[in-house]
């Protein structure tokens, strides 16, 4: 494995060049998607309307951070969804590990940390009846099970397939892990609403997540045989597949490992902090949180 593995970067780069400049290629004529392009200019526009609105009531509020984070979600979401990449997604696994990997850790947390200050902006938000539904949704144990969920049930073979086979299953997929990394990172971030659980919860929480795609992770890495069909039938030659499998495994093991070790080792450190031992249970992730107000708080 370890004799195989040494080739892993130059067969990969050679397959995806492959894969784009082959004359067969599958790029549709307008390879970027003009309904999710619209859609995300149209949340855009919105969000910052919502945003300057805020700043100008209460200048306090108005970090100028978090438009930026908010902006660079929606762009990694449009690189993962409505880019020309899109169109790869049916060719190499390792397309589809990298979109579900932005989806799911990089614009997931970029967009929940530019939302604090929705309560102020849209104050639907803190009707009691939407208030006690995020909190139902947002419970650590509720979040926890539907990101793992969604990641171990859309890549069971059959339902990888399912999703392959048909644009709006893709979609489904699509929305499951975007609705599954929103509420995984809800209890880390906490944009709006009290900490459930104590802070030192969230530490163990980042670890446990890292179990199901660690195991799923090494399955597609040291499998000895194309775990999916279509990209078995997509590759010129089943080594390339194989290969094509073993790098998006990898790929997934090294980014979950990094990426959730990261805000744990914040957390942890803003724990211990002097400020974060008088107030343990308040403390958020990235300071305090502008969008909080007594209705969603309590």
């Amino acid at each position: 494995m370890q004799l195989r593995t040494l080739h892993w970067a130059p067969i990969t780069r050679e397959l995806l060049l492959a894969r784009l400049l082959s004359p067969h290629a599958h790029f549709p004529a307008h390879s970027w998607s003009l309904p999710v392009t619209s859609a995300l200019a149209l949340t855009a526009v919105l969000y910052l309307r919502g945003w300057v609105r805020v700043r100008s009531a209460v200048p306090s509020t108005g970090l100028v951070w978090r438009p930026v984070a908010f902006v660079s979600g929606l762009l990694v979401l449009w690189i993962a969804v409505g880019s020309p990449i899109r169109s790869l997604d049916e060719e190499m696994l390792l397309v589809h590990m990298v979109k579900h990997l932005l989806v799911m850790v990089v614009a997931a947390p970029l967009l929940l940390l530019g939302v604090s200050h929705l309560p102020l902006a849209y104050p639907f938000l803190d009707w009691p009846p939407v208030a006690r539904l995020t909190r139902a949704l947002t419970h650590p144990v509720f979040c926890w099970l539907s990101a793992t969920v969604a990641v171990m049930v859309w890549h069971v073979p059959a339902v990888f397939a399912l999703g392959m086979r048909s644009h709006w299953w893709h979609l489904v997929q699509f929305t499951c892990f975007l609705a599954g990394g929103l509420l995984f990172w809800w209890p880390v971030i906490q944009p709006w609403q009290k900490a459930r659980w104590s802070r030192w919860s969230i530490p163990v929480y980042l670890f446990l997540a890292t179990l199901p795609c660690d195991v799923l992770s090494a399955y597609l890495t040291f499998c000895d045989d194309v775990v999916y069909g279509p990209y078995r039938n997509a590759s010129p030659a089943l080594s390339a597949a194989l290969q094509d499998q073993q790098v998006a495994g990898a790929l997934m093991w090294v980014c979950i490992t990094f990426v959730y070790l990261i805000p744990a080792v914040v957390i942890t450190l803003q724990i211990l902090s002097p400020r974060g031992q008088r107030a343990p249970e308040h403390a958020s992730t990235f300071g305090e949180n502008p969008g909080m107000s007594p209705a969603t708080t309590r």
